[in-house]
Parts: structure tokens; C-alpha cells; sequence
């Protein structure tokens, strides 16, 4: 039980690797509190669960102040924009670094002290940013503003981790390849050609085939746990080979 007596936050964890995440943590012996903005998502979870917009400062506040100091927080909301900065505008920038790096922010702001509590009484805590291999790592087409954001978290990530190195307070970013799930999926049916727009995502990963939420969450358990103690301000690709 890699991860018993810890208590771990998860965001967005009603679809995709969010709920796999909270799925995995609680598998090895977390107390896993699992939010989402929708909270009919969040059934069938056999766990904690508590409806959280990360977009508000009021609503991060109030579920602070509800729950005990976390060991982990694994912040996973997130949101993909299509299309090259020719297509951006204003309220889509806005909305996106919102999404993508205020509500980092928020709940940083909000539940680091408590992390920083447990780090002091147990030697480590660790904290956990959704970015991507589509960021400051590698350019994408038609990815100008989610790169852009993904780039901030890691930006973001770095900055955290060096603020906190000596308090025993870790802070890493995830960075996965393209992973099938339902933010994919919609995506791919969205297109003018799903079919072919199923292969192109396909044909971008050198391994020949998507990743699934399985092959994510083994390194999100590594990075919440005390195995990944030594481990902190990194960028962690699970890209199945595309960024080689």
C-alpha cells in the first residue's frame, strides 16, 4: 500500500485520468478526496467526494476549510483549444489560462500551508500539476493556446518546487502523451473527419496506438508517493516516445 495514511486532493477526477487517478491513489491505501465541477461525474466513486469549480476563489476557500491537511494534491482540471493563435481570441485566452493555470493558483494558495504542515511532521508532501507534452517541451499544431498554458503549469510547477525545496514540500508536473479518454473522444467526434482524425492522433504516437488512463497513473501514484521523495521541479513525460 504505497500510498496508506496519506490523504490526497484530486480536481477534475470525475472522467479520464482524473478518476483513474482517484481510482489508483485509493488502490494503494489513500484517503482520496475526489472533486469535479460536475458532481454527477463523481458517482460510483467509493471515496470522498465534494463538487468543486476550481474557477472560484470562494468555493476552493469553503472546501479548505472542511478538510484536514493533505499529504497530496493532484491537480488534473484542465481544458484542450483547438487552433492557431489566427483563431484566438480574447475570451478564449482568458478562459483557458483560467482553467488551465489560475485555478492552479487557487488551490495552491488555498491548501499549500496545510501541505506545508505535513511536510513538516512526516519529511514530505508532494504536489502534483496536469501539463503536457504539448508545452514548453514540444509544439503542436493547432495547440497555440493549450501549449501555451501547459507551458505556464510547468513554469508554474518550477517555481513551487524551488520556493519550497528545503521544507520537504515537492512539486512536479505531468506531462502525457495523447490519451484516450472522454475529452479525446469528444474531440475526435467533433472533427469534420472523425475517422481520420482518430488515425492522426494514432499516427503522432510512435508506439502505433493511443494511451489509456492505465498507462498514466502508475507515475502519478510514483510522483504521490514518498518513492518519489527525491524527485522535484521536473516536467515527467509518459509520451509513449514522441518527444525522443
Amino acid at each position: 500500500m504505497r500510498l496508506k495514511g496519506k490523504t490526497i486532493l484530486i480536481t477534475a477526477a470525475g472522467q479520464g485520468i482524473g478518476r483513474a487517478s482517484a481510482q489508483a491513489c485509493a488502490a494503494e491505501g489513500a484517503r482520496v478526496i475526489a472533486t469535479d465541477r460536475d458532481a454527477n461525474l463523481l458517482a460510483g466513486l467509493d471515496m470522498e467526494t465534494h463538487a468543486l469549480d476550481v474557477t472560484s476563489d470562494a468555493a476552493v476557500l469553503a472546501l479548505r476549510d472542511r478538510l484536514p491537511p493533505l499529504d497530496g494534491l493532484f491537480n488534473c482540471a484542465g481544458f484542450v483549444a483547438n487552433g492557431t493563435i489566427l483563431d484566438v481570441t480574447d475570451k478564449d485566452w482568458d478562459f483557458s489560462f483560467d482553467l488551465n493555470v489560475k485555478s492552479m493558483l487557487r488551490t495552491c494558495r488555498a491548501l499549500l500551508p496545510g501541505m506545508l504542515e505535513r511536510a513538516q511532521e512526516t519529511g514530505t508532501a508532494s504536489l502534483l500539476n496536469m501539463a503536457s507534452m504539448a508545452s514548453s517541451i514540444k509544439g503542436f499544431p493547432n495547440r497555440t493556446l493549450y501549449g501555451a498554458t501547459k507551458a505556464a503549469v510547468i513554469g508554474l510547477t518550477k517555481a513551487i518546487a524551488v520556493d519550497f525545496v528545503k521544507t520537504g514540500l515537492r512539486c512536479n508536473a505531468l506531462c502525457p502523451g495523447t490519451v484516450d479518454t472522454p475529452s479525446l473522444r469528444g474531440r475526435i467526434a467533433s472533427a469534420a473527419d472523425p475517422v481520420q482524425a482518430e488515425k492522426d492522433f494514432i499516427a503522432r504516437q510512435p508506439m502505433g496506438r493511443l494511451a489509456t488512463t492505465d498507462d498514466i497513473t502508475p507515475m502519478v501514484v510514483f510522483l504521490l508517493s514518498d518513492e518519489s521523495r527525491f524527485v522535484t521541479g521536473q516536467a515527467c513525460l509518459v509520451d509513449g516516445g514522441c518527444t525522443i
